[in-house]
């Protein structure tokens, strides 16, 4: 069982930085010549599907999450 639940969101937008540090270090290595302002479709493309993502997935948890009516349902403290 795993120990955190897997949210896209943040998985998307750990690949958007990425891929960003990516354009910059094969730049500064002299791989490719990227200009400065190609970073920020990069991240800000990132960002909006990641929250996108987020959202989408916060939707089809909360649709398929049982409903608790008080504390009393709630699970009990692990220690």
């Amino acid at each position: 069982m795993p120990r955190h639940e897997f949210q896209p969101g943040k998985l998307l937008a750990g690949m958007a930085f990425a891929l960003a540090g990516v354009t910059y270090a094969g730049d500064a290595a002299g791989l490719w010549e990227a200009p400065w302002f190609a970073i920020v479709p990069i991240v800000v493309g990132g960002l909006c599907l990641a929250g996108a993502a987020a959202v989408v997935t916060q939707a089809a948890r909360r649709r398929r999450a049982p409903r608790r009516d008080g504390p009393a349902d709630a699970p009990p403290d692990r220690p």
